[in-house]
């Protein structure tokens, strides 16, 4: 081969090369593995309509937020036709969205202006339960054919002397008192593990599982990326109806009163997982389309939780991921640096072998972060959040340091969990102070709404805590928390390996670096106390070498400017300051860029070339 033939050909080579590094950087086969999951409680984030409700047109009004924020994806609480008992986990009609968030035209409506953002959309998956409004519940009460069986029912324990018989067993509801009620119609018990109105099904009988099939493909159809199962560790229950064992006899209806040995985490439940991953995976292989992906949420053991991924011969695959929910169950804002490095480090180090992991900081069913660790510790949390491997999961509102409104009225209050322990006690069992609408900017509603009346009432101090407030000024939440997005696309953060440390007793840190190039890392420093604390970061990371590192993020209370080089051996860390220091690790952008750059250099020399063996 000639010279120029040689050249041309190790320049097609390159070209091919540099292809196929811009096409690994467009597939979106594993968008999921590093994104930002937004949850948004459609209910409070944007009225469009004017009744003090939000609804999906409001989700699609500011699917730009989101882009400008630097969301992958979001996660919608339930949206589908209901008569709202719980709302919306009390699920009518599992095809339809309830007219109070819209129509189902709307949603597929979100479903392409996200798609046109680069967006993804996940829809809340309720399968324990349905409404007792439900199709299939009414004709099960009725005793009717094929739906007889569809929900959990029992006749009862005879007690002599007594018409209705007593309930089968000790179960209790999550949501206080005896897990059963009675029907006058079918003259049995059925069960249900939450609200009164939300019945479970019956997964020991295979059609039950087939609907839920069918739901799974109709919403893929229709543009859904991903589904976020609801409460899957109370989906089978024990066959025998056998007594569960005394935890806490002080109370006899609540939840706590049993051992729940027989009502949660059995086995059955991960072969419906295996089942539907695989329903999951069938559909995006048959369609091409973009990855379809199932996250399952289970307040349980880790054991349990990491069971969620695959069977232990790793032989079935499961949801591509359980949501990690220590940041939420283990730690607080009494938590000290040991308490940090202890809980992380045992997650990550019993993921199972080439699993993605993810942080859940904060959801619609717990206290805000700014609440469970101190509004002086939110940047911190955030950046946390943004900066630990895989998956990290945000819940509207926590970007912008949102805070319970736990002062809520008795009279305002609707959440059941609250509202089924009385006036005394519903403060601290309600879910609603953490659901409050938006704060958008200081308009009336907070900007959430035009109604004169909000479904729950505004957070009272959204003049002085909102998001058009944070836009404009110099350091906000807000900016602390889209810029720690913008660095966690670094590929530092995105393929490094992890350590951690806790440097003192209130200053927990952690390194994130590349192990073929340990020059390229960075440091994230947490002070969880309120004392100035002085560290080495040496003491952290040995590849730092002599001299200084450079600052690129810090909370909105930091003395450090970002870009600021400070010195590694004796670096002050101030109360409650959060900061980033390190070197960045050039992009993949910058190797698609050199390989361009290598081509036309090479185009060029052939060309010299063949002008040379012209003569």
């Amino acid at each position: 081969m000639s010279g120029w033939k040689c050249l041309l050909a190790v320049a097609c080579t390159v070209g091919f090369l540099a292809s196929s590094i811009r096409g690994q950087n467009q597939t979106d086969t594993d968008w999921w593995k590093t994104a930002v999951l937004y949850q948004i409680y459609p209910r409070s984030f944007y009225d469009t309509d004017g009744n003090g409700v939000g609804d999906i047109r409001g989700v699609t009004a500011k699917l730009q937020y989101l882009k400008d924020t630097g969301i992958d994806a979001t996660w919608l609480s339930p949206i589908f036709q209901s008569p709202q008992r719980d709302f919306g986990y009390d699920v009518s009609d599992f095809l339809q969205v309830d007219p109070l968030f819209g129509t189902n035209g709307d949603l597929e409506e979100l479903f392409d202006e996200a798609r046109k953002l680069g967006l993804k959309i996940v829809l809340d998956f309720v399968p324990n339960h349905s409404s007792n409004e439900h199709w299939w519940f009414v004709q099960s009460e009725l005793g009717v054919e094929p739906y007889r069986d569809y929900y959990v029912w029992h006749p009862g324990r005879p007690v002599p002397g007594q018409a209705r018989p007593d309930v089968p067993n000790n179960w209790n509801s999550v949501f206080y008192g005896s897990a059963w009620e009675w029907s006058e119609i079918r003259q049995e018990y059925y069960l249900h593990q939450f609200e009164v109105g939300q019945p479970d099904l019956n997964y020991r009988n295979p059609r039950v599982i087939k609907e839920f099939d069918n739901i799974l493909r109709f919403w893929m159809e229709r543009g859904a990326s991903g589904f976020r199962v609801d409460a899957i560790n109370h989906m089978f229950e024990d066959a025998l109806f056998r007594d569960e064992p005394i935890n806490d006899p002080s109370d006899p209806l609540s939840y706590g009163y049993t051992h729940h040995i027989y009502t949660n985490n059995l086995l059955e439940t991960y072969d419906v997982i295996g089942h539907w991953r695989k329903v999951i995976d069938e559909f995006v292989e048959q369609t091409g389309s973009d990855a379809i992906i199932m996250l399952t949420e289970a307040y349980t053991s880790m054991d349990m939780v990491l069971r969620f991924y695959q069977s232990d011969d790793g032989s079935e695959q499961r949801a591509h991921f359980p949501f990690n929910f220590v940041l939420l169950g283990e730690l607080n804002g009494d938590s000290n640096a040991r308490d940090f490095k202890y809980v992380i480090d045992r997650w990550l180090e019993n993921l199972p072998r080439g699993k993605v992991t993810n942080w859940v900081l904060g959801n619609h069913d717990q206290p805000r972060v700014g609440s469970r660790y101190g509004e002086e510790r939110i940047d911190a949390m955030n950046v946390l959040l943004m900066t630990l491997p895989g998956v990290a999961v945000t819940y509207n509102g926590e970007e912008i340091g949102m805070v319970d409104y736990r002062d809520m009225a008795w009279e305002d209050s609707l959440d059941p969990q609250g509202c089924n322990v009385g006036p005394e006690l519903y403060k601290w069992k309600s879910r609603d102070p953490q659901r409050t609408p938006f704060q958008w900017d200081d308009t009336h509603n907070a900007g959430f709404s035009t109604a004169n009346r909000t479904w729950l009432p505004v957070y009272p101090y959204y003049r002085q805590s909102n998001l058009r407030k944070q836009l404009e000024s110099d350091r906000s939440h807000y900016q602390v928390y889209t810029e720690a997005i913008k660095l966690r696309r670094d590929r530092v953060f995105r393929e490094g390996a992890f350590r951690s440390r806790a440097l003192t007793e209130q200053v927990y840190g952690f390194v994130r670096y590349l192990k073929e190039d340990r020059s390229a890392f960075f440091i994230v420093l947490i002070n969880l106390g309120d004392e100035m604390t002085e560290v080495d970061l040496h003491d952290l990371y040995d590849s730092i070498g002599d001299g200084e590192v450079r600052v690129f993020l810090v909370g909105t209370a930091s003395r450090y400017k970002i870009n600021q080089t400070v010195e590694a051996t004796q670096l002050l860390v101030g109360p409650y300051e959060s900061i980033i220091l390190g070197k960045e690790a050039s992009s993949s952008t910058d190797t698609v860029t050199g390989c361009f750059k290598l081509i036309v250099s090479l185009c060029a020399v052939a060309t010299l070339f063949k002008k040379l063996n012209s003569f």
